[in-house]
């Protein structure tokens, strides 16, 4: 059986993971336009994936310069991700009693594959690229799952120990 502070820095240092992981993913948000050219010119994806990219960035960049509100979206996009973010400090702070905020992030990992399939489908975003986006909510759940399960025995542990 793990000690009870081991378990509970395994926790926290996975939360911290969690809440980095999610942050810097809502910061790409501000700079997609850079980004995607950056990926345009560096990395080759495969003819699919490298086809849709280029076609994204020149919509986009075309966007910019015709319409630059457009990408405020982009701007609350990434806001959202900081601030449901920020959530992830109390567990953090307090994986026990702020449990929930895991186990609410984890119904959120779910709630993405609806809204990438549905919204996918009728924005006309390739399949591919929707499996990409349903990527984040496996692996934001399996680690949700992870810290969800670490933080139910660190209880049982302060329990019962």
């Amino acid at each position: 059986m793990t000690n009870p502070l081991s378990l509970l820095i395994q926790i926290k240092n996975l939360i911290l993971f969690f809440i980095i992981s999610l942050a810097l993913s809502g910061i790409t948000a501000f700079f997609v336009e850079t980004e995607l050219r950056f990926l345009i010119d560096n990395f080759n994806f495969g003819h699919l994936i490298n086809n849709w990219l280029y076609h994204v960035h020149n919509v986009l960049a075309d966007l910019n310069k015709k319409q630059p509100f457009i990408s405020y979206g982009y701007d609350w996009l990434a806001f959202g991700h900081l601030i449901i973010a920020l959530f992830f400090v109390g567990a953090l702070k307090k994986p026990i009693e702020n449990n929930w905020v895991i186990r609410y992030g984890m119904i959120a990992c779910v709630a993405i594959f609806p809204v990438a399939f549905i919204a996918g489908y009728f924005r006309s975003i390739p399949i591919l690229w929707q499996i990409i986006d349903c990527s984040f909510g496996i692996f934001g759940f399996i680690l949700l799952f992870i810290i969800n399960k670490k933080t139910v025995q660190l209880k049982k542990q302060i329990q019962y120990g």
